[in-house]
């Protein structure tokens, strides 16, 4: 089995969650919701488990960050063409998103959104053609 990773957020609404997600054109895991959470599928070994806030509390005695006022994590997602970041950064701002910037760096290229709780996204396209040369000691 390959190794995944399962980024656990706090959510306040699921219903708006799995709107804001679908409109991006992520799919979901039901196998892995129930009534206070929802994962959603970002790849074959990529999961966003989406938490009522009450229930995220109680995986941690440390107190849950408010992303509406607290930067917590950028999560960032690759896609393949600069033309993808666009579309879904403009996806997700007309589906609930917020805040977009972007850095045009020649050979990455990149907009940031914050989804409906507050949480930092990030799509990012990076030229392949300028691939650092492995090392040479490799």
């Amino acid at each position: 089995m390959p190794t995944s990773i399962f980024v656990n957020l706090p959510v306040g609404d699921l219903d708006r969650s799995r709107g804001f997600f679908a409109a991006l054109g992520y799919g979901f895991a039901p196998e892995f919701a129930d009534e206070n959470s929802l994962c959603v599928v970002i790849s074959d070994s990529i999961f966003v488990m989406l938490l009522l806030e009450p229930y995220f509390a109680s995986f941690t005695n440390k107190p849950t960050a408010d992303a509406a006022s607290v930067a917590e994590v950028i999560l960032t997602v690759s896609v393949d063409s600069r033309d993808e970041v666009d579309r879904l950064a403009d996806t997700a701002l007309e589906s609930g998103g917020t805040s977009s910037s972007a850095q045009d760096m020649g050979i990455m290229y990149s907009r940031s959104i914050q989804d409906p709780d507050g949480h930092i996204w990030e799509f990012m396209w990076m030229d392949p053609g300028h691939a650092e040369e492995p090392d040479e000691r490799d």
